[in-house]
């Protein structure tokens, strides 16, 4: 894998820990769970979710490609409110 596929994976990866996170600050807040540890909480699974997806893929074949890379990222996005 090159370069400029791992930073763009790792950019991805940060872009969707926060996007995971902010979208459940305001469900934690609601219920009651401290809005810190709710918003770590689904940053981190977001992103675990993408990393397993990538590891599945790469375990087929040794290769990720940048369609592999994308449906990784795609799966595992929450919908846009």
């Amino acid at each position: 894998m090159d370069k400029e596929t791992t930073m763009s994976i790792i950019g991805r990866m940060v872009a969707l820990f926060l996007v995971s996170a902010l979208t459940t600050v305001g469900a934690g807040a609601i219920i009651g769970i401290d809005t810190v540890q709710t918003a770590i909480l689904a940053g981190v699974m977001g992103v675990a979710n993408v990393v397993e997806d990538l590891s599945r893929s790469y375990l087929n074949d040794g290769k990720l490609s940048k369609t592999e890379i994308n449906d990784a990222f795609a799966a595992n996005t929450p919908d846009p409110r």
